[in-house]
């Protein structure tokens, strides 16, 4: 993995980090599911009309879609809005990396080396003492809720290598056309018709600009320019390699919830989010070293 797939794998979990944020605001403002509907609206319309579909299978396409963009948010939005703090379910939601290598190594026969379950093995044991750390502070039903879209992740993680398009950006954009319409009917048995319509007429009032603020992030930050880079390093390097960044996404999400929500980290969740941080640069390979030829020039 070359030094600029490591800053890019960086800057998407800055992204993704503080996209936890803007999820909490924009839950204050909308139902779970219509705020989920809502994120991938915005994104689904302009790309039916403007962007090429991507060259690559239906049911990839279909399956990136339902397990990154459709069912993860399903279970995470619902998570949050019953009561999951916004900096654990940045940790929580994070069991996607080790679910991403697990199945990549059973669906895919990705060889995971020794290095990357050494390093993935101690980002782990850093998140499992952040989660006993903030366990008393989250219920048992948020907190598995998360943990399905964790999985969800993974699988649209491994759909999305598997599609191996030419374009990532176009991939991903067209992912955004699967969800809205199961979304919006979810939202609309379960929150009703009243509840979406109510809060889009509260958007138009200075109280509802935060909400607008948070689905402009969500939508344009979190989802086209974070998922975008993130398919191309998938379709790039092998999914044990890539996944682990995400890793970092909890130290930068609960740093961000300590700073503007006050959910103040423990000493312990500080030392274990260095542990993090330590495995994942542990468990991805350096780039091999170039061999220069007899005559000076660098192999091919």
């Amino acid at each position: 993995m070359t030094t600029r797939d490591r800053l890019l794998a960086g800057f998407v979990a800055v992204l993704w980090g503080g996209n936890f944020l803007a999820i909490h605001f924009g839950l204050e403002h909308f139902p779970p599911l219509f705020l989920a509907a809502v994120r991938f609206v915005v994104l689904a319309v302009p790309t039916l009309l403007l962007v090429p579909r991507p060259q690559v299978p239906l049911r990839w396409l279909l399956a990136y879609g339902v397990g990154f963009g459709t069912v993860q948010f399903i279970f995470l939005f619902i998570a949050m809005d019953i009561g999951m703090p916004t900096g654990l379910a940045s940790l929580v939601l994070q069991a996607s990396a080790p679910f991403t290598v697990l199945l990549g190594a059973l669906l895919l026969r990705e060889r995971i080396s020794a290095r990357q379950g050494a390093g993935i093995a101690i980002a782990m044991l850093g998140l499992a003492a952040i989660a006993v750390s903030r366990a008393q502070v989250a219920a048992v039903l948020p907190v598995l809720l998360t943990l399905l879209g964790a999985l969800s992740w993974a699988f649209g993680n491994l759909a999305g290598r598997l599609a191996k398009a030419p374009n990532p950006m176009h991939l991903t954009l067209w992912m955004t056309v699967v969800p809205p319409i199961p979304l919006l009917a979810m939202s609309l048995v379960w929150e009703g018709p009243a509840a979406g319509w109510e809060a889009l007429q509260a958007t138009a009032t200075p109280a509802g600009l935060v909400g607008v603020a948070a689905v402009a992030y969500i939508a344009l930050l979190g989802t086209l320019v974070g998922s975008g880079i993130w398919v191309g390093l998938m379709r790039r390097h092998p999914a044990g390699v890539v996944a682990p960044y995400s890793l970092l996404v909890p130290v930068v999400g609960m740093g961000l919830a300590a700073l503007v929500l006050g959910e103040l980290p423990t000493v312990v969740e500080l030392v274990a989010a260095a542990v993090i941080v330590g495995g994942v640069l542990l468990g991805t390979p350096r780039p091999a070293p170039a061999h220069v030829s007899t005559k000076g020039a660098v192999a091919a």
